[in-house]
């Protein structure tokens, strides 16, 4: 029994030039827009952090860098503590 079997390559593929990086600006709104504070007593900016199930949104949903992320849950934790935000949805009360 021979093995004259040939193995048939595939092509390599060959890849054109790449698209260049392009820089872009700051994905956290904090950091586009310095003039923007992250305070407890604005429940309507915290609202946009929290899911409809009251939790907070991560990262990569709100869009925050990680230092406005930690600020903004240090933030929605006071409100939850001062009843200005409630900790669990109206409609699963």
């Amino acid at each position: 029994m021979e093995n004259n079997v040939t193995e048939e390559r595939q092509p390599r593929r060959r890849y054109s030039a790449r698209k260049p990086m392009r820089k872009r600006g700051p994905s956290c709104p904090f950091c586009a827009d310095s003039s923007k504070r992250i305070t407890y007593k604005d429940v309507e900016s915290l609202r946009a952090f929290l899911t409809e199930r009251g939790k907070i949104k991560p990262r990569r949903r709100a869009g925050t860098c990680a230092k406005h992320q930690r600020v903004v849950a240090r933030e929605i934790k006071r409100a939850r503590h001062l009843a200005l935000i409630p900790f669990s949805p109206e409609h699963l009360r």
